[in-house]
Formats: C-alpha cells, sequence, structure tokens
C-alpha cells in the first residue's frame, strides 16, 4: 500500500511517497521512506508524529493513502504570536 511521510524545516520541505506492506505502522514507514538518513538529526522518541494532522504514536497501524508527519518543536512561544501578529500589522500600516 502507498502513503506519504512528510517532514518540513525552513527550506527544506520533504514530502516522500512509499511503499509499505499491508498492517505496517507509523514507525515503519516512516523508516522505510529513507527521510532518517536524509535528516539525521530527528529523533522520533523526542519528535511529535502524526497523521493528517492528528497526533498518534510511532505504533498506530496505517491505512492506504495517510501521510505521516513529523513535526518540529515549537519555536515561538504561543502567548508572544498575537503580539508579533499586531506589530507586524501596525508596521504594515506605517507603510502606507
Amino acid at each position: 500500500m502507498q502513503v506519504s511521510v512528510a517532514y518540513i524545516e525552513p527550506g527544506q520541505p520533504l514530502w516522500l511517497t512509499v511503499e509499505v506492506p499491508e498492517g505496517s505502522t507509523a514507525q515503519q514507514a516512516i523508516e522505510l521512506s529513507g527521510i532518517l538518513s536524509r535528516c539525521p538529526h530527528l529523533n522520533l522518541r523526542k519528535q511529535k508524529i502524526g497523521i493528517f494532522g492528528k497526533i498518534t504514536k510511532l505504533t498506530a497501524p496505517l491505512d492506504e493513502g495517510d501521510r505521516v508527519e513529523i513535526y518540529r518543536p515549537v519555536t515561538a512561544d504561543p502567548k508572544t504570536v498575537p503580539q508579533r501578529k499586531i506589530a507586524l500589522l501596525d508596521e504594515d500600516e506605517d507603510d502606507d
């Protein structure tokens, strides 16, 4: 069955299609995709993964067409994001 594995870093989006045996898990798809050799810094014990945007475990079974996603750690404090958006909007208004 065919699934995809996605991981995005700034300037380096990876979306790989991989053929896996029926009954494969998310971890097996990640390993078969070769993404771990392309991105050796990935640590599946520390990073969260999901299927179509829903957090899941490495042992989750896959269905045909699933997209396994490897998530990067959050680098911005969610409490400051609205403040940064407001600051950017204010800068845009000043440019007018």
